[in-house]
């Protein structure tokens, strides 16, 4: 997790936990997203990447296995 972190803190700002946030270039974020796929694993790892263009309009976009919520607790 350690790579993974040291990508996303070049192009984002660490929030708390695996938390990332900020505003990021289209193709900043294609940059971004193509390191981690040198460091992450899609078969383990999930990236999930938020695009608000206004509060009303949000869409999630899920890179790798995306966790449902039960899976998150025993």
């Amino acid at each position: 997790m350690g790579k993974v972190h040291k990508v996303l803190k070049k192009y984002l700002t660490w929030t708390q936990n695996s938390l990332f946030e900020g505003e990021i270039t289209e193709g900043l974020l294609k940059q971004c997203l193509a390191e981690l796929a040198t460091k992450a694993n899609p078969n383990i790892d999930s990236i999930y990447v938020y695009r608000i263009a206004n509060p009303e309009n949000m869409k999630k976009t899920v890179y790798g296995v995306e966790k449902d919520f039960e899976s998150m607790f025993l």
